[in-house]
């Protein structure tokens, strides 16, 4: 194996230590968060880092990166509480890709890049039309992370729409169904594939698939 020490790698140019590191975690999820000001100024952007926080009550984060190098979207839900997920398909990946471009901030990504933002049920942030998991999120607390000027975002689910069809017997949202892709590092996207699924792990039995 080949390998890197901490002083190597901050030694490389900025680019390439960035496609490096970001490529490190693995596979991610690709998400496009949507918000809107208070005055009705909409946004939409790319974001790969969103974590499961837990599932009672229905928690899920987010990791803003710093306020000088992506200040819309956290100034949104900081002044309306309110934000919508939603998954990428094969479909939008350009327009999603797009949508990390700094735009100005009176400009709407959802035009800029051509997504349709979709309004439900009086709802402060829009919902992406295109994609075919979407829920809505209202904040529950914004933590930062002092070390890199980051912020971990945590939301509660507030309300869930799937493309029918996606949701096994025992709960499960079957995502390849839906199409949602998954991402890699800064600019790679893929198509995600199920290999297995398994039972509840207990110690006193060998792993049982789910078929």
């Amino acid at each position: 194996m080949t390998s890197f020490t901490q002083s190597e790698i901050q030694s490389w140019e900025r680019f390439y230590r960035g496609h490096f590191i970001n490529s490190l975690s693995g596979y991610k999820s690709g998400s496009l968060i949507a918000t809107a000001s208070p005055e009705g100024h909409t946004n939409v952007a790319i974001f790969s880092n969103l974590v499961h926080i837990g599932a009672d009550p229905a928690l899920i984060g987010f990791v803003n990166r710093p306020r000088a190098a992506a200040p819309h979207t956290l100034t949104h839900i900081e002044a309306t509480g309110v934000y919508t997920i939603n998954h990428i398909r094969e479909e939008m990946i350009a327009q999603a890709h797009q949508s990390s471009a700094k735009y100005p901030e009176l400009v709407s990504e959802f035009e800029a890049v051509g997504l349709t933002a979709l309004w439900r049920d009086g709802f402060r942030a829009p919902y992406v039309a295109e994609s075919a998991v979407q829920y809505g999120m209202t904040l529950v607390e914004i933590i930062p992370i002092r070390h890199n000027g980051t912020f971990l975002v945590i939301g509660a689910v507030q309300d869930v729409w799937l493309a029918e069809g996606c949701v096994q017997a025992d709960g499960f949202i079957d995502l390849e169904k839906a199409g949602s892709i998954a991402t890699l590092g800064i600019d790679g996207y893929y198509r995600a594939q199920r290999i297995q699924r398994f039972g509840y792990a207990k110690p006193d039995q060998p792993p049982q698939p789910i078929y």
